[in-house]
């Protein structure tokens, strides 16, 4: 982290700015989710966080979409938008900004950006030939194409020969100082992998990029020759400055940046690894401005160990997966059981058998049988013991009491499938100790104060793991701090838990007013296909 950002204990963050050509997809999901979780935990810690989100609406595809509808840009572009408004919505995303490139304010801070490039002598014209990926947006050296001219990601789209007047940005004049920023800024790129490719793209040496396209009508003109338009990238990328201004800020460079920038973390798919870790620091070189503390590109998903296509008929429908089994159970099954960074796969069969497994037997069932035991053994509905009364040699007790701090670190390294493995390992010793100490046997041989501290503990151990898993389940760690009577909600932005205190084992008070127990999460019974 930035030494501005520490002292002003903020903490900035992006998604793309997805492409509208079309409705979210899973993969969109995927990374809001993560954000979101990054956000939402952030905030524990006590930070002012600023999650960034939005749409990047300019660009040959999107005009070719929309006349493919018999529509205009614009219109076609208005009426995607809300598709990834009402999913972020489904799937509990908690986003500040939402960020729209085809917005007036945009077009002020990227001519604004432009003119400081301009004037650096980092923008000429010249000559573009080479294959291009309408889809991509991107030129494609020859290299890269697989058979019949098709480029290597949109595999069933074939480049298009393009040869015309264009204006490039001197990206080849950044070089040194680009492998200079990689070599002491080491967390830059992330995962090693990510960084390991981009360190070798850049080794093989840079070469200028066009910025700008003729013969297309969607995009902002260039300020200096209006028959040409603004790249789709170059005014995209701006978009996360754009964000940064409040609504009654007039849109300049100096308002955008004052409170947030830099930004401390692009959250990508690896597929736009190069525009961010490459052609972004680049621009923001070029004009003049500090650069983002952290590129973490992530891997892609699968379904059923296959690549999904519409062509194939295997896409995952976010909106009716969300739908089904609810926005807790969507977040876990992603974040726990995807290693971020990595590629990974979504099977419905296992996505039942791990949310059955651990919220609904591990975590919740623990959970409802404990409460009821409490009703059922201890006076008032209430427990008379302490942390204070229970011995530093107890097994959970031992588990939980540097389990907040290794979480932290895994949160921190965007680990979220090693943070929730942490809490789930503490939430399964719970359950292997209350049958072990068999609080019922105890009851019945009038062990009182006994019955009372198994059944502390593992409600305490119950308590600490919904605090952790807050950032991924909101909603049912809401409801297990309800509860156990604390008046707690992970979704609200005025109700404050610091992780100082609540990721320490122990919190539980005697003085606590337990809630009726009910069930937290509901066992999935396997039906139709999503």
């Amino acid at each position: 982290m930035t030494l501005v950002n520490q002292v002003k204990k903020t903490f900035a963050l992006t998604t793309p700015l997805y492409y509208v050509n079309d409705v979210p997809h899973i993969g969109s999901a995927y990374t809001t989710i993560a954000a979101d979780a990054v956000a939402r935990f952030q905030k524990l810690l006590g930070r002012e966080v600023l999650l960034i989100t939005g749409t990047d609406e300019h660009g040959q595809k999107i005009q070719r979409s929309a006349e493919s509808l018999g529509k205009a840009p614009q219109e076609f572009c208005d009426s995607v938008v809300p598709s990834f408004m009402s999913l972020w919505e489904l799937l509990n995303i908690r986003y500040d900004r939402f960020s729209r490139t085809s917005a007036v304010r945009h077009h002020a801070i990227v001519n604004e950006f432009f003119a400081r490039v301009w004037e650096g002598g980092d923008i000429y014209q010249g000559q573009q030939k080479g294959w291009y990926c309408v889809s991509c947006e991107e030129f494609k050296e020859e290299r890269e194409l697989l058979e019949g001219n098709r480029c290597p990601i949109h595999v069933n789209k074939e480049v298009e020969w393009r040869d015309e007047q264009n204006y490039f940005f001197r990206l080849s004049k950044y070089q040194t100082q680009l492998e200079e920023f990689y070599q002491s800024h080491p967390d830059f790129i992330q995962p090693e992998s990510r960084r390991n490719e981009v360190l070798s793209f850049v080794s093989q040496g840079l070469q200028d990029f066009s910025i700008s396209r003729v013969n297309l009508d969607w995009g902002f003109p260039i300020p200096t020759d209006p028959k040409h338009t603004i790249y789709v990238w170059f005014d995209a990328l701006l978009g996360y400055v754009t964000a940064l201004l409040d609504p009654q800020d007039e849109p300049t460079l100096e308002n955008a940046l004052a409170k947030w920038w830099p930004m401390n973390l692009h959250l990508i798919g690896k597929d736009i690894l190069r525009f961010h870790a490459v052609y972004w620091p680049a621009m923001l070189l070029s004009a003049g401005l500090p650069l983002p503390d952290r590129v973490f590109g992530h891997g892609f998903l699968t379904k059923d160990g296959q690549k999904m296509g519409k062509s194939l008929g295997n896409t995952v429908d976010p909106v009716g997966l969300v739908q089904q089994y609810g926005s807790d159970a969507v977040r876990y099954y992603f974040l726990k059981e995807i290693e971020f960074g990595k590629d990974g796969d979504f099977n419905e069969v296992r996505f039942i058998n791990v949310l059955n497994a651990d919220l609904a037997n591990d975590l919740g069932n623990l959970l409802n049988r404990t409460l009821n035991m409490v009703k059922k053994y201890c006076a008032d509905y209430a427990l008379s013991i302490t942390n204070e009364d229970i011995p530093a040699e107890n097994s959970l007790k031992t588990l939980g009491l540097n389990l907040g701090e290794k979480v932290k670190q895994a949160y921190e390294v965007l680990a979220f499938n090693q943070a929730c493995e942490l809490v789930l390992s503490l939430v399964q010793a719970s359950n292997k100790f209350i049958d072990e100490q068999a609080p019922w046997t105890l009851y019945k041989q009038g062990r009182q104060q006994e019955v009372e501290t198994v059944l502390y503990t593992v409600l305490e151990s119950v308590r600490l793991a919904a605090y952790l898993l807050s950032p991924v389940i909101p909603n049912i760690s809401s409801s297990i701090y309800q509860q156990l009577g604390f008046g707690i909600d992970f979704n609200a932005q005025t109700d404050i838990a610091p992780f100082e205190m609540h990721s320490q084992w122990g919190l539980l008070s005697h003085q606590q007013k337990l809630g009726q127990p009910q069930p937290i999460f509901k066992r999935i019974e396997a039906t139709k296909k999503v």
